[in-house]
């Protein structure tokens, strides 16, 4: 029997798309716009094709945000 701790979402260092879309209630397809066009600026870590979000830098940027 193994026991298996699940990391809450508020407590993880980065997100996936999906997790990023719930947790700030941004749709996914919106999400990845606003990664695409901010790639280079430090909101994200790539791992190969997978697009992992890192939680408070990108909640200090949606903090500066009026409007999305």
């Amino acid at each position: 029997m193994t026991c298996e701790k699940q990391v809450q979402v508020k407590d993880k260092f980065c997100l996936t798309i999906e997790e990023a879309a719930e947790y700030f209630n941004i749709g996914e397809k919106k999400l990845r716009r606003i990664i695409a066009d901010h790639m280079d600026s430090g909101l994200v870590i790539q791992n190969g094709v997978k697009i992992l979000i890192k939680r408070k830098r990108f909640e200090d940027f949606l903090t500066d945000l009026t409007a999305l």
